[in-house]
């Protein structure tokens, strides 16, 4: 048996990319997106709280997942250039999967308090000032448009950075969506529009927040990443020239943004180490276009040379 292991560094967990993404304008572009909503969550939770808007609360929460997300994706950057050590003999780029466990329940728990405030207020309507709301979500409109587009250079070179750069965007459509229902409430005196509002916002934060519970939940388990078609991969690598068979193969994550695989390959007899060789390059090549750049292959001349067991 031979083992062969190969490590590349990918970017994305749901894609591969070719160009070339600066981390110094990634970081600065992440740092700046992150204050800026830091700065505008604060504001808006204490204004919301006092003009007694639970539509203002309920945004400040969903912004702050946009805090949290764009910090996760800041130290996804910054562990993957930190070595690995002999405790953590793949560095600490897992430690993103765990913070995005986390985030997940928080923003739940978020949710439930948003549902539960905006039940009661259906009950006992509490009059509130429409013209403060639409202005205090505007200031979001823009901060929400800005941070998007200091992503937008880079959003085609890596999906982390464009999955941020769409749901910035998507936050400034929910921003705009409470201008309006404040402006709606400052003319009609239809105070019933803002726990409408509340349960609104509260509706967009459990749908992006149960993805974000699901792949955080399957990556801690080491499950297949959800991007990643396991069928397909050995497909793919049962059509290399020269591999008669594959089996044993597990995916994994190592962190929110880079895969890895082992695999058992079946040769055909009569390879020489060159040929062998070209045919592990192909194979590096081919899981790297399916963001796995983390890969450790064993190559055999029979299957049974390793049985269930031992492998």
């Amino acid at each position: 048996m031979a083992h062969d292991h190969s490590h590349t560094h990918t970017h994305g967990q749901a894609g591969h990319s070719h160009g070339p993404v600066a981390l110094t304008s990634v970081n600065r572009a992440l740092i700046i997106g992150a204050v800026l909503n830091i700065i505008y969550v604060v504001v808006e939770a204490g204004l919301g709280f006092y003009y007694n808007s639970l539509a203002l609360v309920a945004d400040a929460g969903h912004n702050l997942s946009d805090v949290a997300g764009l910090l996760l994706s800041l130290l996804a950057f910054r562990l993957a250039q930190v070595r690995r050590t002999e405790t953590f003999t793949y560095g600490y780029r897992k430690s993103t999967v765990l913070a995005s466990l986390i985030n997940a329940v928080l923003l739940l728990v978020a949710v439930g308090a948003i549902v539960w405030e905006s039940s009661q207020r259906f009950r006992q309507p509490e009059p509130i000032a429409g013209g403060p709301i639409a202005w205090i979500a505007g200031l979001g409109l823009v901060v929400n448009t800005v941070s998007a587009l200091l992503f937008f250079r880079d959003k085609e070179h890596d999906l982390n950075i464009k999955g941020a750069y769409l749901h910035l965007m998507a936050d400034a459509l929910v921003s705009l969506a409470v201008v309006v229902g404040g402006l709606v409430i400052g003319w009609t005196g239809w105070y019933w529009l803002d726990p409408t509002l509340g349960l609104v916002v509260a509706t967009v934060i459990l749908v992006s927040t149960w993805r974000l519970l699901t792949d955080s939940v399957r990556l801690s388990l080491d499950g297949v990443p959800a991007t990643i078609d396991l069928a397909d991969v050995m497909s793919d690598l049962r059509a290399v020239a020269g591999v008669r068979d594959v089996h044993h193969v597990h995916v994994w994550a190592m962190s929110t943004t880079e895969n890895a695989l082992t695999a058992h390959l079946v040769l055909q007899p009569g390879l020489t180490a060159s040929q062998v060789a070209d045919l592990k390059h192909d194979i590096r090549h081919r899981l790297e276009h399916r963001s796995i750049g983390h890969a450790t292959l064993e190559t055999e001349v029979t299957a049974d040379n390793c049985s269930a067991d031992e492998c």
